[in-house]
């Protein structure tokens, strides 16, 4: 979800690398077939490189999609009925297809979306492509080049609840020449952050990140991040990360270093019975916000002013403190969301009645 960054003196600090840069992202890759066991969280790369989270086989996959040029600025992406429409591509029934994650490509405005087809270990990894035109496509995996980057240090697969290896990434997202790289770890700090040299390299044990969490008025190493966005305010970038029950914790980038263990800065706490989904970040009128999508308490739309200097929660609240926001009252269901571009989201709405609409909506 890469789309979730913002720089106050340029749009997107993720998409700054040069073309000299990109091709030495892709020289290196293998043409064939990676061995992608599962298709969860998606960010992009510079040059319509994919990154894809595969936390069932502990790797992260860079795909070159070729896509490479269009005017998002231009694109609207409205597909209602679009679970009916991924079911038909795919030859089966919506209840047979699991959306996992969405990310729009900044560089063509089309969408993809990370899929399981059927249920359970048998499940089918496919990534799916959505155009301005509604038209749905299958990114062929079959003969794609591509590189991975094995995870070590990862927890042992389970099952249900004890299935800590599910989560073990539960977001990515590439910033000024690394993969940035969520999840569980199996050490003492199992809340784990990497930060992975792109092109790849060896992927090393990542950071153990704590932070303290207000409404539970106690510090925590085992919580994953939820989701993050990475938000550069001034000098320095900070990955801003949604945790669940929802503390909103900052960290320096630059601490992201292998072996590290660092205590976060929580700069609110959003209440609690509630899992945060997806989230963005973005520039209106002059000011910072971030977009937050939840499973329960809708989306926030969070003011970043002064977060970098926020001295940070560190005593047990009652209900919600730190950073202001709002809930955007007409924006319901959304379980996914990205930038499209400087004025507009792309958000995947679940129903009342249960289907999944794609819609493109004004940054509120």
């Amino acid at each position: 979800m890469i789309r979730k960054m913002l720089g106050c003196a340029v749009a997107a600090i993720a998409i700054s690398g040069s073309m000299a840069a990109a091709q030495e992202a892709t020289s290196g890759m293998t043409k064939g077939a990676p061995d992608l066991k599962f298709a969860g969280p998606l960010a992009f790369a510079p040059q319509g490189i994919l990154l894809v989270g595969d936390p069932q086989g502990g790797a992260v996959f860079a795909l070159g999609t070729a896509d490479t040029t269009g005017q998002p600025d231009q694109v609207k992406l409205d597909v209602p009925g679009l679970d009916q429409k991924i079911a038909s591509a795919l030859g089966t029934t919506p209840a047979e297809v699991m959306v996992n994650d969405l990310a729009v490509n900044p560089a063509s405005g089309k969408a993809y979306l990370s899929i399981s087809r059927g249920r359970g270990p048998a499940a089918t990894p496919v990534i799916l492509v959505v155009e301005g035109s509604g038209k749905i496509s299958e990114l062929s995996l079959k003969e794609i080049a591509f590189s991975k980057a094995v995870l070590p240090n990862l927890p042992a697969p389970g099952e249900g609840k004890n299935n800590q290896r599910g989560e073990s990434i539960t977001d990515v997202a590439y910033a000024d020449g690394h993969v940035i790289v969520a999840g569980l770890s199996n050490e003492e700090f199992s809340s784990n952050l990497r930060s992975i040299p792109f092109p790849f390299k060896t992927a090393e044990a990542g950071t153990g990140v704590e932070i303290y969490h207000g409404s539970h008025g106690r510090f925590e190493t085992k919580s994953p991040v939820r989701t993050f966005a990475i938000y550069k305010s001034g000098a320095e970038a900070q990955v801003l990360a949604a945790y669940t029950c929802t503390p909103l914790v900052r960290f320096p980038l630059s601490e992201l270093k292998p072996g590290n263990k660092i205590k976060g800065t929580t700069v609110a706490e959003l209440g609690n019975r509630n899992r945060p989904l997806d989230m963005i970040v973005y520039q209106q009128g002059g000011k910072d916000y971030a977009l937050l999508a939840n499973n329960s308490r809708g989306v926030m739309k969070i003011a970043l002013e002064n977060v970098e200097k926020a001295p940070g929660i560190t005593e047990k609240i009652s209900d919600k403190a730190g950073q202001p926001y709002e809930t955007i009252a007409s924006l319901k269901g959304v379980v996914h969301l990205d930038r499209l571009n400087k004025d507009h989201a792309v958000v995947l709405i679940r129903t009342e009645a249960g289907a999944l609409n794609l819609e493109t909506i004004p940054l509120p």
